[in-house]
């Protein structure tokens, strides 16, 4: 198989196999292409998971049933803490 980059593409594919752990283009190429299939494959087994999350929010949002944007990021940043700190110790 033949593929045909951008010359932008080539130039980060050629950086990363130099500074990176890869023997070759090949072997960089083949990695990333597994990594993505992988990630696909979890993106298609959750997709009805996601659909029914959006669904949900879609919901909540037309009752009304909103937070403000402020208490939103509080709340991720407290996930965010507790989420790394039992790694950290």
């Amino acid at each position: 198989m033949t593929v045909q980059l951008s010359s932008e593409l080539e130039a980060l594919v050629r950086r990363d196999v130099e500074r990176g752990p890869y023997r070759s283009v090949d072997e960089f190429v083949e990695q990333a292409v597994t990594e993505l299939h992988e990630r696909e494959e979890w993106l298609a087994a959750h997709r009805d998971e996601f659909r029914g999350k959006i669904d949900e929010g879609w919901a909540s949002a037309e009752r009304g049933d909103l937070i403000a944007s402020d208490e939103v990021w509080k709340r991720l940043e407290e996930k965010k803490k507790n989420w790394v700190s039992p790694k950290s110790k």
